[in-house]
């Protein structure tokens, strides 16, 4: 297990180019099983989370490579349609793999996904919608068993614009008998990624970013070589790193639209940006004021994932905010570490309320998730003194070399092996 030790007070300087998206890499790959041509997904981080994925699929028969930066899947000899536990439980993502199997075998069998200790994410939403495609349902010992003799298309509503459903039921419609409308969307930007992606490859979508959706399904899919969208939530915490620590730095890859109403908090924070193309420039010299309010929402709204970030910052900043999180319920279980650094934070439910000290102190705290583990890093930079930050798992699987690149804007953090 390896963790940070980072020394506070240094002023965050430089450039630092965003990776592509998790979130766009992880169901690509997903989709890469529903051709037995070859895929190649350009500048691929070697996350922890993306080689769950590629181990996933290697365990369904596909061969996968890293060449590279980029990730090749060939998938002709894919047999298998039932995913181990065992990965399945690490890996939230796994879930897209339901509408590639059906797509790909008819068949697909599936443990409930894990990932991050951040609350109940149920799949329902998930599974009803399959079941307007055709497929059966039914659980037994802890997996999910699906299968349908035939993928057809059909009119679908979901109740809540979740990402990943959004996306299942893309993959499961692509090759399924007629066209599939699919209203209540999610409008990420990697759903408008994962739309191109299949297209690509041969498909008929239309609508991604939008909440309607449709799929007119083909026949077959073909080979692909796809470059993803850039990593939003990465780069608005680098943005964040450096409005907490001080100092300039230009974030490249990463178009302001997509994190705008981060954009927007920095600004009101009191940090001036600078947006063109996909350049975003952030000054930070003077002391902070705290956000009134932030509340999560679905894409256009404020993103759930950069929410424990903004938190951190506003730790350090003059007056209060009110943070607001109605994606997850428990999403807040990194707030007792901070507070082992000085944080005034009052927790009820789903909002916490924060009154900004001075300066937080360094002190030894723990990663319990993925963003509330980059949160930490985070205010540990911009803290009086010394902290360890343990259990860097959770973090590794969003950031690849995390810590390499901050140190290359100046930041005082060594990744030391225990």
């Amino acid at each position: 297990m390896d963790k940070f030790m980072i020394e506070g007070g240094a002023k965050l300087y430089g450039s630092v180019k965003a990776q592509s998206a998790k979130n766009s890499v992880l169901p690509l790959l997903a989709a890469s099983i529903l051709t037995d041509k070859k895929v190649v997904i350009r500048e691929t981080p070697a996350i922890s989370d993306v080689v769950c994925m590629a181990q996933i699929l290697r365990e369904l028969g596909a061969e996968v490579w890293f060449r590279g930066e980029d990730i090749v899947i060939e998938s002709a000899r894919a047999s298998c349609h039932k995913l181990s536990s065992s990965l399945t439980k690490e890996l939230r993502s796994s879930v897209f793999m339901l509408g590639s199997l059906l797509t790909r075998f008819h068949r697909a069998v599936i443990s409930y996904p894990g990932g991050c200790d951040i609350g109940l994410r149920p799949i329902d939403l998930h599974l009803n919608a399959l079941k307007r495609l055709g497929v059966s349902i039914s659980e037994r010992e802890g997996y999910i068993l699906c299968q349908c003799d035939k993928l057809h298309g059909a009119d679908i509503s979901l109740d809540f614009p979740s990402v990943g459903a959004t996306e299942n039921v893309m993959l499961a419609a692509v090759m399924a008998e007629g066209t599939t409308c699919l209203t209540g969307a999610a409008k990420e930007p990697e759903i408008v990624d994962l739309q191109k992606f299949l297209n690509r490859m041969g498909a008929k979508v239309a609508g991604a970013g939008t909440d309607v959706i449709t799929i007119e399904g083909v026949k077959e899919l073909g080979s692909v070589t796809f470059k993803p969208v850039k990593d939003r939530i990465e780069a608005g915490t680098f943005l964040i790193a450096c409005a907490i620590c001080g100092g300039e730095i230009e974030v490249t890859g990463v178009r302001g639209e997509n994190i705008g109403l981060l954009l927007h908090k920095l600004r009101e924070n009191g940090c001036k940006i600078q947006v063109k193309n996909d350049k975003i420039r952030i000054e930070s010299n003077t002391r902070l004021k705290c956000n009134r309010r932030i509340e999560t929402m679905p894409f256009p709204g404020f993103p759930t994932d950069l929410q424990a970030q903004a938190t951190a910052l506003n730790c350090g900043a003059e007056g209060g905010a009110l943070v607001v999180e109605n994606l997850f319920e428990t999403r807040f279980k990194y707030v007792p570490e901070l507070q082992k650094m000085g944080a005034d934070i009052e927790v009820k439910g789903r909002s916490a309320f924060v009154r900004g000290v001075p300066r937080l102190h360094g002190a030894s705290i723990t990663a319990g998730d993925l963003r509330g583990g980059a949160a930490l890093v985070l205010a540990a930079l911009g803290a009086e003194g010394s902290s360890q930050v343990l259990d860097l798992s959770h973090v590794d699987r969003g950031y690849y070399d995390f810590e390499g690149k901050l140190k290359a804007l100046g930041a005082n953090i060594q990744r030391v092996r225990v």
